[in-house]
């Protein structure tokens, strides 16, 4: 083999090994950095500022006390709008009992606002806009996909986070022991 071979093969060897030692300590940065996991409360995530469709400031430390459903979307995501009616009957039938959802989007609020309504969500909407992948983040999901959900007990604490979609039925499943 020629030597300038040789020495492209090493290059793209050495190339290869630096990008992925790269990645893998940008990945153990970010577990460091965002722990979440069931049993963690969060507190960034709960006093992060997120704009509602009105431009209003909000947190999600206002539903303290309630049985909570953070769920993370975006209005192009097929699977998110797949889970959205699971959400509103779960809003419908917990509410009484102490149960808020409340939905993240990660989109821009001209496109959530007709959205919304054309699916009559009925729990509150927060805009996160770009933003709101970060936040996904600070709630444990590494990956950034959507849609991404985290179940908190009364108490702030996570119990459960999944990315990809719920059904109600497995939503259920999940929230009855926290009532």
């Amino acid at each position: 083999m020629k030597r300038s071979v040789q020495l492209t093969i090493v290059a793209a060897v050495a190339a290869a090994t630096l990008v992925a030692g790269i990645a893998l300590r940008l990945d153990a940065g970010n577990r460091s950095a965002h722990p979440m996991t069931p049993g963690s409360t969060a507190p960034g995530l709960m006093t992060t500022q997120i704009a509602d469709m009105d431009g209003r400031l909000q947190t999600l430390a206002q539903w303290r006390g309630k049985v909570l459903v953070v769920n993370f979307w975006a209005t192009w995501c097929a699977p998110c709008r797949q889970e959205i009616p699971a959400l509103i009957k779960v809003q419908d039938r917990w509410a009484t009992r102490g149960l808020q959802v409340v939905g993240i989007a990660i989109d821009d609020v001209a496109k959530v606002r007709p959205y919304s309504a054309e699916l009559k969500i009925n729990y509150p909407i927060l805009v996160g806009s770009s933003d709101g992948i970060d936040l996904t983040r600070q709630a444990g999901n590494r990956l950034g996909g959507l849609p991404f959900t985290v179940v908190f007990n009364r108490q702030g604490i996570a119990v459960h986070s999944q990315l990809g979609g719920l059904d109600e039925q497995k939503l259920s499943a999940l929230l009855e022991p926290l009532f």
